[in-house]
């Protein structure tokens, strides 16, 4: 079966666009080729620079042929009728159509048309002009001759080129011609811009992505990954070092070359005094460049790996020169930013009052950058004050959350004034990654307690999934308040997540919150904290989230979580004994027993049947009424104290042991009594049964 190779060959497409454009291309393509009836084996989707290619495989030469039956009027109808249908059916003669008979309806007129197939050429030329016009890049721009036009194409970059060629693997291919604002399309491409500029032929993927390659183009991202990671390895290593990994940067690097070769360069080894983290993000978000490190060590080096894209005649020694300049001058900006951070501020006796209010040394550095940051009233959200209003409330917040977490107050206070420090810090204004990370390093040199710096750079933790928790006391505390206050401030402000909007990050804060909790054996009392019956809602929607990523059955979830279950490390836990205790023959004996019995008392319930307030063992009148009575009474107090001590297996083990008893009750007692004394009164034993398994989880959730 034929193949087809396409590629749009333009000036340079920007690198974080390009993988997903070559995934919308494949897509749109291979979903109007089967819409029109074409199947296909596979296809791959390709990126460089310069270039999104589909190389689609085992396209079929034509579109299969498609029957209909058209159901028509009775062969009584009225004529206009009967010309409404041929002309609907494209008939020019009733002659042409069949009659079929149903028994109630009569005889009546089908058309049975068949719309030929079309030759897969014709398809993909009919569909690729509409795909490349209405492609939707992020940006786009209008370009050439007809760009002043009305409905000119707009393209990432200008689009220079289109290769469309169909054809057998070992066969002769041909150019299927179609034309999009006077490209047309070839079988002809350009190599690399500087060392094969001129016109290159191809006749199919393998020949055209060999050509490629000794045009100094790589085609494949994954490869050009490749040969960037490893030959930065292995150069590093070369000079005693090692790269240190950064795969956004490799993706980022890998979509700005089609030639990629790597070189090292270097700084003076006296920036190496300014943190780690301000030379990383400096050399790489002004130059795309890595750093190294010294081997085995975690203290960077003063080399670092850049990527070029071209064979340099010198060996690349004029590339590393003109690159090395530019990080210097890079890296004496940025000790520019740490030193004046270390500094004071030039306006201190404008900055006493927020001192005053936040207990505040303006003789320490960090402590004038809050009040800055107070004294300029710096927004955080317009209906939520400022950053200084917000610190006051986290700090309230922390205070009385200290007293759960058992970290020292004192500290706690401290490390949420300075929280919010280094938002007024010139490395922090350069470079925004790095809040919470600064304000460690400034806190550390002006002597502030450990626990106080790291919280400072904790409090932001975790952000994400993968991301880790907190694990001082004093930082999980004011990680805690600041997600809650967040969390429950824009509550407040109706300001909550919707569908796929979640412009606050407000999901994350919330899985942030139970992360904390959870792995940290933080017991919050949220509803008092919250205050907001649908903000407690929305925690439990993340814990079902976050419990069934961790392979917890939502059947048992939606068990043991309750509407009012603020305790969520309980629940988690909870969750865990049912998870663990469920599928053992004992969990199966609990499940069954509790379900017999439950499904009963509620059928009578919706019935409307009277259900006794409370169990009268007067009214007993065989000895399975008993022993029930009595089973249900020893495991419910031995299943309250195992909860009083947490151990909720211990509870659900004593519970289990009801199934006995409620199978030689069901066996041999007539629950529907006709005395309706009894009857109700054997109703609420069985009460008594859901009662007491009630404490541990609602069985009516539990499937199976």
């Amino acid at each position: 079966m034929p193949d087809l190779l396409l590629e749009l060959r333009s000036e340079e497409i920007p690198a974080r666009m390009q993988r997903k454009a070559a995934g919308d291309l494949k897509k749109l393509l291979t979903d109007a080729l089967v819409e029109a009836g074409l199947t296909y084996e596979g296809a791959r989707e390709y990126w460089t620079p310069r270039r999104l290619t589909l190389d689609i495989r085992g396209l079929n030469t034509r579109s299969a042929d498609v029957r209909e039956e058209r159901k028509g009027p009775r062969t009584d109808a009225n004529e206009k009728a009967i010309e409404g249908f041929l002309r609907g059916a494209g008939l020019t003669s009733i002659d042409q159509a069949h009659v079929h008979s149903d028994p109630k309806k009569g005889d009546f007129y089908v058309a049975h048309i068949v719309k030929p197939g079309r030759p897969a050429e014709e398809i993909i030329a009919e569909v690729m002009p509409g795909i490349i016009r209405n492609f939707a890049w992020p940006k786009s721009m209008r370009s050439g001759a007809a760009s002043g036009k009305a409905g000119a194409m707009r393209w990432v970059r200008p689009l220079q080129s289109i290769i469309c060629l169909f054809g057998p693997e070992h066969e002769e291919t041909h150019v299927i011609p179609f034309q999009v604002d006077g490209i047309t399309a070839s079988n002809v491409t350009y190599g690399h811009r500087f060392h094969a500029p001129e016109a290159i032929t191809v006749r199919r993927f393998a020949d055209y992505i060999e050509k490629l390659e000794k045009a100094y183009v790589v085609l494949d991202a994954e490869r050009r990954k490749d040969i960037i990671l490893h030959d930065a390895r292995d150069i590093a290593f070369a000079s005693g070092l090692e790269l240190v990994e950064d795969q956004g940067l490799l993706e980022e690097v890998s979509g700005l070359v089609e030639w990629p070769r790597v070189l090292m360069g270097a700084f003076e080894e006296d920036y190496l005094a300014i943190p780690s983290e301000i030379i990383r993000l400096t050399i790489k978000t002004n130059q795309k460049c890595f750093v190294t490190r010294v081997l085995g060590e975690e203290t960077l080096s003063n080399k670092f790996i850049l990527v070029a894209n071209i064979e340099a005649k010198d060996g690349g020694k004029e590339i590393v020169h003109g690159n090395g300049k530019v990080v210097r001058a890079r890296l004496s900006d940025a000790k520019h930013f740490w030193t004046r951070d270390q500094g004071n501020l030039p306006d201190l006796e404008t900055l006493e009052a927020s001192a005053k209010k936040f207990d505040l040394d303006l003789k320490k550095p960090l402590d004038q950058r809050m009040a800055k940051l107070d004294a300029l009233n710096v927004t955080f959200h317009a209906k939520l004050g400022t950053q200084g209003e917000r610190v006051a409330r986290i700090r309230t917040l922390a205070a009385e959350l200290a007293k759960v977490t058992g970290a020292d107050s004192v500290l706690v206070d401290r490390a949420v004034v300075l929280s919010k420090a280094d938002l007024r810090t010139e490395a922090v204004g350069e470079f925004p990654e790095l809040q919470g990370i600064m304000g460690r390093k400034y806190a550390a040199l002006q002597g502030e307690d450990a626990s106080v710096a790291v919280a400072i750079e904790d409090h932001y933790k975790p952000q994400g999934p993968s991301d880790r928790v907190p694990d001082d006391k004093v930082a999980i505390t004011v990680a805690l308040a600041d997600k809650l206050d967040t969390l429950v401030g824009f509550w407040a402000i109706d300001e909550k997540p919707t569908g796929s909007k979640d412009p606050y990050a407000l999901r994350r804060a919330a899985l942030g919150v139970i992360r904390i909790m959870l792995e940290r054996k933080v017991r919050l009392p949220l509803l008092s904290i919250a205050g907001d019956c649908d903000l407690l809602s929305f925690f439990h929607d993340r814990l079902k989230v976050y419990l069934r990523d961790l392979g917890a059955r939502y059947d048992l979830i939606d068990a043991v979580l309750t509407p009012d279950a603020d305790d969520l490390l309980m629940v988690a836990r909870r969750v865990e004994a049912l998870t663990a205790f469920i599928t053992s023959e004992d969990g199966q004996n609990l499940l069954a027993g509790t379900k017999r019995a439950t499904q009963l008392l509620a059928a009578e319930e919706k019935k409307g049947t009277a259900v006794a307030a409370g169990v009268d063992p007067a009214l007993f009148r065989l000895d399975q009424e008993k022993a029930l009575y009595k089973a249900v009474t020893e495991a419910s107090q031995e299943a309250a104290a195992a909860i009083a001590g947490e151990d909720f297996r211990s509870a659900m083990e004593a519970l289990s042991k009801l199934r006995g008893p409620v199978d030689q009750f069901f066996n041999d007692v007539l629950v529907n009594d006709e005395d309706p004394a009894i009857r109700a009164n054997r109703l609420a034993l069985l009460g008594l049964i859901r009662s007491a398994t009630g404490t541990v989880a609602d069985f009516s959730k539990i499937s199976g």
